[in-house]
């Protein structure tokens, strides 16, 4: 084999990187961008002239939703499309039109047209945004044409801002862009689309003014014309390598780059995440997106959980992994989680603390370097400009002025007692009294109170208790160091105090969603089945959450309601919604961008396999529906609910599949008992009568008895073996019906026996019978049929010569039949097998059985009420106990 072809194979990495993205692609709608720089570009009038060619090329191509905007050649390319009716949204009594997206997917055409993918949808639409829109109709099959401009994407929503000054508002996730089967870029010169707008050709002139004012100038057109290229010329780069890999071209491979970035719960947050968007786009790199709760360090977080939370959802959106970890320390934490995800490099923001503050505590920066070894940190500006809210104090949570009052008369409280043994201390001791109520305010009140208690303490303590009295002024100089150390172990202490007592409500939270979490697994866990399941997931979500859910499950091709709480009962609007989540296999609901109108929040039952159901929450309070906490544990209660169910379908399978196993076992030995207990005796009286009819004259008649009596036996032996089946069919249909009449045991003995005579020959059969049985309710003709199964069985697995035992005794509520033989005996762990169909105990020579006798023995006693086991006798042999319950003829 020739060795260049070799070098030229792809590896089966990126063989396999290429076959997982055709299959997600076939599995999916392919996207195609027009993408431009501005309004006015001409990127609807693109992509509505790359339909036309499509059209006459026999492509099903619709107009979903395209914006004219008035002009007269956008109108005149949309005549020989079909054009799908806009859905008519009520909003504030006019009716605004907006894309029809079942409409779309009810036609199913081979592409659909859709303009403006940032555009946001009028309220009571079914999803907030139009890309989401988009990606439904994907998510069906259908290929999408849409528009856009660069400056709607999340990644360079912060540069937009800086570069023009206006803040974007409408944006779209980056994964819109990465999923692009194709973008085209739609380019023209600034001068041009200038003149386009003083033409009146993209806003009507007052609009066209105002435009020209503030965003279309010349500078900021060149600057997103530049954004526009450059990521039109990173795609194609990435198509380029994507070829070269999956062709082994040699090329210039970078190394594997992994980066990370903080999210703090600052408004600087979002151009940190931003700007590592950026860095890992360009260098084909994963990125994290890290959120540390630190308590000690941490100053505004519980303050700003929504804003974390939309830091958090923003990052997924723009592609990244995202992870929350608590810890004691920012910078040790972030370094440990970048070194145990091999990242190489970590992104973090400039200082913006004065240089005091810096001295007094190092800037989280200096730490992470200092901590990062040979991990790069990107260090980058963090101004405001661009962000879309600036935090303020006002943000953080207020102690209210009543704190500040209990915080005084704490001080008057420690003053009155001072005076008060003023003769049994020193000043110097007295001091203890004001740092005991600086400790009681931080515990109560808080670290600000606890400051000003320490504050007034010094002040009150100068005031009353330092010479001279009743003025600020101090005649001894020591004193000034008595009150500096006052005040700041006052402050330390408040300071340690409010930090501990944040970790304490921090980690009381985690410890109850963890104990949620606990009972809930635990609970699931002891689920045996789907509604025991329910029935958890009903208890733990109502005492966790307070809340009321439902269950929806698959039935056929339709989503049925199958669990609710009391009072529930969803309207045809509920019921669709739900429906939408299960097919998409996305959140929707109260508290989603998704049909947010709806009454109820609704979260698919996803694993990694399908979607199995539909939990709908019905929460206590509006706001714990966007409440991060709350959704993180319904997240949770979902996955574990998926999970139990998921469990518990594999086990149903598992047990399908056993008995399917188990029937196909019986089945097998079925054919083998046939193939052998049919096909012996068949040959037997088959050979018997060709040798009647071939030397029938030139046989004896002694020998023609002979080969009789031999043909009677094996057909003898037939019928028993067809009756055993027959018998073993009726009596697993439950087709055997009891016909009980007063029986005389006595008589049931003689009418086995008779049965069996010819079989017993002259083997000793001693009975053991009471002369005082009464008479015993039973079907005599099975009862018989058991005593016959018995003693054949004793007969066909002991020597000729033994003798065989059958003992009749009776106890106050049952009739015990023993058969005994002194045969081989049963090992003992096959002792309760042995009463299984078609199992067999190695057969002596010259014995054959069909393994049904004793089963069908078990199935009669059964029915009768009774049982039937087998144990090992004493000197060898088998003892065969049939115990049937005492039915005396006078009980009806």
């Amino acid at each position: 084999m020739n060795t260049n072809d070799e070098e030229k194979r792809p590896s089966p990495e990126a063989l396999l990187k290429l076959a997982q993205a055709e299959e997600e692609k076939s599995a999916k709608g392919k996207l195609k961008i027009f993408l431009g720089y501005a309004a006015g570009v001409g990127k609807t009038y693109a992509m509505l002239t790359a339909a036309h060619q499509l059209q006459r090329e026999g492509v099903d191509v619709v107009a979903a939703y395209v914006e004219s905007h008035g002009r007269a050649e956008t109108d005149a390319l949309l005549q020989g499309l079909e054009i799908i009716p806009r859905a008519l949204i009520p909003y504030q009594g006019v009716f605004l039109p907006e894309l029809d997206i079942d409409a779309v997917l009810g036609r199913r055409p081979g592409i659909a047209l859709v303009d403006e993918l940032a555009h946001t949808n009028a309220v009571g639409a079914r999803h907030e945004k139009r890309w989401q829109d988009v990606e439904e109709l994907l998510n069906h099959g259908i290929d999408v044409y849409t528009t856009v401009n660069i400056q709607h994407f999340e990644s360079v929503n912060d540069v937009v801002a800086q570069i023009t000054g206006v803040i974007v508002r409408e944006t779209i996730p980056d994964r819109l862009l990465d999923q692009a089967a194709e973008i085209r870029l739609v380019d023209i010169a600034p001068d041009e689309l200038l003149q386009r707008l003083q033409e009146g050709k993209v806003y009507i002139p007052a609009q066209a003014a105002r435009a020209m004012e503030k965003f279309f100038q010349t500078g900021n057109l060149i600057a997103l014309r530049e954004l526009s290229l450059r990521h039109a010329a990173i795609r194609v780069d990435d198509q380029m390598r994507a070829y070269m890999e999956t062709r082994s071209i040699p090329g210039p491979w970078p190394a594997a780059e992994r980066l990370l970035v903080c999210v703090s719960g600052s408004p600087f947050s979002e151009r940190l995440m931003r700007i590592t968007r950026r860095l890992a786009s360009e260098m084909k790199a994963p990125w994290y997106a890290v959120y540390i709760e630190a308590p000690g360090d941490d100053k505004y977080a519980r303050e700003n959980r929504e804003r974390i939370w939309r830091d958090m959802r923003l990052a997924e959106n723009m592609g990244a992994e995202v992870a929350t970890i608590t810890a004691t320390s920012v910078a040790d934490a972030l370094v440990d989680y970048a070194v145990r995800h091999n990242v190489t490099k970590i992104v973090v923001g400039k200082p913006a603390k004065s240089r005091w503050r810096e001295f007094l505590r190092p800037p989280l920066v200096d730490q992470i370097i200092r901590r990062s070894g040979p991990i790069d940190v990107y260090v980058v500006s963090i101004s405001a400009t661009g962000t879309r809210e600036e935090f303020s104090p006002a943000a953080r949570k207020k102690t209210p002025w009543s704190g500040y009052l209990i915080a005084a008369a704490l001080v008057g409280g420690a003053t009155l007692l001072c005076a008060a043994l003023s003769s049994f201390f020193s000043p110097a001791n007295m001091v203890m009294f004001y740092l005991l109520a600086v400790v009681m305010a931080a515990i109560r009140l808080g670290r600000e109170p606890a400051i000003l208690t320490a504050f007034l303490g010094v002040l009150a303590f100068d005031f009353f208790f330092v010479p001279p009295y009743f003025t600020f002024a101090v005649a001894d100089t020591q004193y000034l160091f008595t009150f500096f150390a006052l005040f700041t172990v006052g402050a330390v202490i408040s300071t340690l105090v409010a930090k501990g007592r944040k970790r304490m409500e921090t980690m009381q939270t985690r410890e109850v969603q963890t104990a949620s979490l606990y009972y809930l697994s635990r609970d699931l866990a002891a689920a045996a089945d789907t509604y025991t399941i329910m029935q958890a997931v009903h208890k733990n979500i109502r005492e966790s959450l307070h809340a009321e859910i439902m269950f929806f499950f698959e039935d056929g091709d339709q989503l049925k309601l199958m669990d609710a709480a009391e009072g529930l009962a969803p309207d045809l609007k509920e019921q669709a919604v739900a429906d939408w989540a299960f097919r998409n296999q996305q959140p929707a609901g109260r508290g989603t961008s998704t049909l947010s109108s709806a009454a109820f929040l609704y979260l698919p039952l996803k694993t990694s396999i399908n979607v199995l159901g539909v939990l709908g929450i019905r929460l206590a309070k509006e706001d714990d529906y966007t409440s991060p906490q709350h959704r993180l544990l319904l997240d949770a209660f979902a996955s574990q609910t998926a999970m139990a169910l998921e469990r518990v379908q594999f086990s149903h399978q598992a047990e399908q599949a056993r008995i399917l196993l188990t029937r196909e076992n019986l089945e097998r030995a079925l054919l083998n008992s046939i193939s052998h207990d049919l096909r012996t005796p068949l040959a037997t009286i088959t050979g018997i009568l060709s040798s009647l009819q071939e030397e029938g004259g030139g046989l004896n008649a002694a020998a023609r008895r002979e080969l009789l009596a031999t043909a009677g036996e094996e057909a003898a032996r037939l019928n028993r073996f067809v009756g055993n089946l027959l018998d073993m069919t009726r009596l697993e249909a439950g087709a055997v019906k009891l016909k009980e009449e007063p029986c005389d045991v006595q008589d049931l003995i003689g009418c086995a026996l008779a049965h069996l005579e010819q079989r017993l020959g002259q083997r000793p059969v001693t009975i053991s019978l009471p002369p005082d049985l009464p008479l015993v309710r039973m079907d005599m003709g099975l009862m018989t049929q058991v005593l016959v199964n018995l003693l054949d069985n004793a007969v066909k697995f002991t020597p000729a010569e033994s003798a065989i035992d059958l003992t009749v005794r009776a106890d106050k509520k049952s009739l015990i039949i023993e058969t005994g033989d002194r045969g081989p005996g049963v090992p003992d762990q096959d002792l309760t097998r042995i009463f299984d169909k078609f199992y067999q105990v190695p057969i002596p020579e010259g014995a054959a059985g069909t393994g049904l006798g004793l089963s069908i023995c078990k199935g009669i006693i059964e029915a009768h009420g009774g049982t039937i086991r087998a144990e090992n006798r004493a000197g060898g042999g088998l003892l065969v106990i049939c115990r049937l319950p005492m039915k005396t003829s006078g009980a009806e």
